[in-house]
């Protein structure tokens, strides 16, 4: 069977190496190999160590992020984040903390992004239409 890179096959369980990256990230902090406030590996070191493109650990990094598992300092890097205290962090808090209206940010991306991928479709049809031999008028 044949795959397309980064996409996982019908029914597959492995993971993807962005999500590789992330569970080893995280599983360093619940182990307390990393502790909050501790700078993350940078992404040179992650793209060596896993054999990864920088899109792909910028991809695990913006999870770890979007999860609340790690901050970033712009000029500085990404940090474990502190999580207000709790010593539990197999469940981090996500809409708080030092991100600071991190939260907010991505659901707005996602939607300007949901409706970007909606024009694009609508411009694919008129091109359809177009290269049919029709009009945007026809469809």
């Amino acid at each position: 069977m044949t795959t397309r890179r980064g996409r996982r096959p019908a029914g597959g369980g492995v993971p993807l190496t962005f999500e590789v990256i992330a569970e080893t990230l995280r599983e360093q902090i619940r182990s307390g190999g990393l502790k909050p406030g501790d700078a993350l590996p940078t992404q040179t070191t992650l793209m060596r160590e896993f054999g990864a493109s920088s899109l792909t650990v910028q991809k695990a990094m913006a999870l770890l992020k979007q999860e609340g598992w790690a901050v970033s300092r712009p000029g500085k890097g990404a940090f474990v984040a502190h999580h207000g205290g709790t010593d539990d962090l197999d469940e981090p808090e996500v809409k708080t903390g030092p991100a600071g209206g991190t939260a907010a940010r991505v659901e707005a991306l996602e939607q300007a992004l949901g409706e970007a991928v909606g024009q694009l479709a609508d411009l694919r049809a008129r091109v359809e239409a177009l290269e049919a031999g029709g009009t945007e008028r026809d469809r």
